[in-house]
């Protein structure tokens, strides 16, 4: 397993694709939280619950590009048939989803850390210029990053057993970015009773981020981590159960 372990890990550090989407991840937060300070006025900004708002952008997009890198970790070797000299060396087909799923986890935890921690330094760098007092203290950046990555973690185990169950790579990343973008954040404003036990309202309680936003209607950090717990295990056995099941030819 230490072997399978490195072996993903090599692939994923020399991966021409985790460094896209590292960069476009980046980008886009830069980008958003810009856009964000420019359109929010300096009553508005100086709010606390508002400058948890813009921070939440970087716990939603750690979650997105982390459930990207896993699916694209199993779907581009499915797609270009990479993948079967893997299986030949490992026939335990498990133990690749699962050498999959851990190096997925390390890595969006690593993503979540890095966006929480991008998020964190743009805002307080724009409202800096705009003359505009930071409301946070240093507990609500320590929930930030923590439960960013951690939340992001889990968000690659989802992102990689999604992979293994629809295998199709524009099939996973389309409803990978279909649900986080739309689905979800509609059911947040229409049914938050219900919506806030879904993956990415979860990943919001447990970094603090949105709480402000929906007016505490999230459920408890721990919550939100035994929640996502499930779903990244829930999707990773099913993406083990459903890979020994078919040809990957």
């Amino acid at each position: 397993m230490t072997a399978q372990l490195r072996s993903e890990l090599l692939k994923l550090r020399t991966t021409r694709t985790t460094l896209a989407l590292l960069g476009w991840m980046l980008g886009l937060v830069v980008l958003i939280v810009a856009l964000h300070l420019l359109s929010f006025s300096a009553s508005a900004l100086a709010r606390e619950g508002n400058q948890l708002k813009i921070l939440g952008l970087g716990t939603s997009l750690a979650a997105l590009f982390a459930a990207l890198l896993g699916a694209l970790s199993i779907t581009g070797e499915l797609r270009t048939g990479t993948i079967r000299p893997t299986l030949l060396i490992t026939p335990r087909r498990t133990r690749v989803v699962a050498a999959k799923v851990v190096t997925s986890m390390l890595a969006g935890a690593a993503v979540g850390l890095l966006a929480e921690a991008l998020t964190a330094a743009a805002e307080a760098i724009g409202l800096a210029v705009r003359g505009i007092h930071v409301e946070l203290g240093a507990g609500d950046y320590a929930q930030l990053l923590a439960g960013g990555a951690l939340s992001a973690a889990f968000f690659g185990a989802i992102g990689a057993g999604a992979g293994a169950v629809v295998r199709g790579q524009v099939a996973a990343v389309t409803g990978l970015c279909v649900w986080l973008l739309l689905v979800e954040p509609l059911l947040l404003g229409d049914v938050p009773s219900v919506a806030k036990y879904a993956p990415e309202a979860s990943a919001g309680a447990v970094a603090g981020a949105i709480q402000g936003q929906l007016a505490g209607t999230l459920v408890a950090p721990g919550a939100g981590a035994v929640l996502l717990a499930a779903y990244a295990a829930l999707a990773a056995l099913a993406g083990a159960y459903l890979i020994t099941r078919r040809d990957v030819g």
